[in-house]
């Protein structure tokens, strides 16, 4: 039987075709081919910019870029290498291990041994541990590398600090409307044609990409083929919104949360409702923000209204019975009602005040008389001896010292005079004139 591949040639007689180079995303086309070009972070690149000073005395040290997403902080390393006659090597925290930065700093050391310095970009740096980073500092040291970083997370939390005191960071920011209106501009110059957009439409657009300008400029590409005018709704169906920038594990989840308490204790309730309504389109779990904003009702109303924390558990509860969405309503009117409510962190600040006084005199014994007395024994040696029960008294107050003999009285709790804390202000006030002349009675 003959083979059933006997019949075909060894090689196809046939011209092959070149394959055709992949298409650039819109993206790389309009990279900025010189710093001059890098739009929206002129504070570190203009000539008064830490960026502009380094390149002009050529000294360009060790970086950490810290910023949002698609602001620039690949393109500029790169222009960066470029503009110090630098080797630019790039790589990544998520994809690089230990043998490959072996073999980085390997072929570093020999291009210096040629006369040619490196500057390495490592991207997501917050993602190696503390002994990757470590890895670092001996060529840095040396000069082997310029190392230059970049990173979504708040540095001081997420870079050691022996890497940190050897590198500058610099903040890039998110691009405004106006510099986002100018990569379209761009974008509009390369592709020949402007994009098929109304006004409303094309304002959207800016919208949508959220000072994220390689989000604008892939938003772009999706739009470019059009032939007819897309609207603000149009846009809307043909493009889909981008998650809002928030990561609820990292630097964005606290920056949020900590905008929506501030907000709460500033009595701001539009600006509290906002940042409550950011991190649920966020993704956030709506029972984390039920238990902070219990917690603000502790902390930032307390006893000025004893009503907020009543309020918060209610609509906490009412959230787990209904669930999403129509539970987060009354976590919403939870938020107006703390924003709205009189401030006091009077009975916070009396606890830690109180805890440490505790943790200070932690040995003290209770006054004598205030102990009780269940042996003969113990009755001699004077414990509950002079207790009086305050209900026996009139107006059911004795005025006596519960503080230990050696400590004396301290205050710790001092009332405002917002909301229901100016009838305990009061109160307080009555209470220590009339311990004052119950004393001065006894004593006489």
């Amino acid at each position: 039987m003959a083979d059933l591949f006997d019949n075909i040639p060894a090689s196809d007689p046939r011209p092959k075709r070149e394959a055709a180079p992949a298409p650039r995303p819109l993206a790389d086309r309009l990279r900025p081919a010189r710093l001059a070009e890098v739009v929206g972070q002129e504070h570190v690149l203009g000539a008064e910019g830490p960026l502009g000073h380094m390149l002009a005395d050529g000294n360009l040290g060790s970086i950490v870029f810290w910023g949002p997403p698609g602001v620039g902080k690949t393109t500029i390393a790169r222009l960066l290498a470029d503009a110090t006659d630098l080797a630019f090597v790039q790589i990544s925290a998520i994809f690089t291990g230990v043998a490959d930065l072996r073999k980085i700093f390997d072929a570093a050391r020999l291009r210096r041994q040629n006369g040619r310095g490196t500057l390495l970009f490592v991207d997501e740096i917050h993602r190696f541990n503390k002994a990757q980073q470590d890895a670092f500092l001996p060529l840095m040291e040396d000069g082997t590398i310029v190392l230059v970083g970049a990173t979504t997370e708040n540095p001081s939390f997420e870079l050691n600090a022996a890497l940190l005191s050897r590198a500058r960071v610099l903040t890039l920011r998110r691009l405004g409307p106006e510099m986002l209106d100018l990569l379209t501009e761009r974008a509009e110059a390369m592709l020949g044609r402007s994009l098929p957009l109304t006004a409303e439409a094309r304002t959207q657009l800016i919208e949508m990409a959220d000072g994220d300008g390689r989000a604008l400029l892939n938003l772009i590409e999706q739009i470019a083929p059009e032939t007819a005018t897309l609207d603000a709704a149009a846009l809307s169906a043909r493009l889909s919104r981008r998650a809002a920038l928030f990561d609820k594990s990292g630097d964005g989840h606290y920056n949020l949360i900590s905008a929506l308490h501030k907000s709460v204790r500033g009595s701001d309730p539009d600006a509290a409702l906002y940042w409550f309504a950011r991190m649920l389109k966020g993704g956030e779990d709506p029972r984390f923000l039920a238990r902070r904003i219990t917690r603000m009702s502790i902390e930032d109303i307390g006893l000025a209204d004893p009503m907020a924390q009543r309020l918060c558990l209610d609509a906490w509860a009412t959230y787990e019975r209904l669930g999403s969405p129509e539970g987060e309503l009354a976590l919403a009117q939870a938020v107006i009602y703390l924003a709205l409510a009189p401030k006091s962190n009077a009975a916070y600040v009396a606890f830690g005040d109180a805890a440490r006084a505790a943790e200070r005199t932690g040995s003290l014994a209770p006054p004598k008389h205030i102990l009780n007395a269940p042996t003969r024994w113990m009755k001699e040696e004077g414990f509950g001896a002079g207790y009086v029960y305050d209900h026996d008294t009139p107006n059911a107050f004795s005025g006596r010292d519960y503080f230990p003999e050696s400590m004396g009285r301290v205050s710790f709790y001092a009332p405002t005079e917002f909301g229901a804390e100016r009838d305990l202000r009061k109160r307080m006030v009555s209470l220590a004139e009339e311990r004052v002349r119950l004393n001065q009675s006894e004593a006489e």
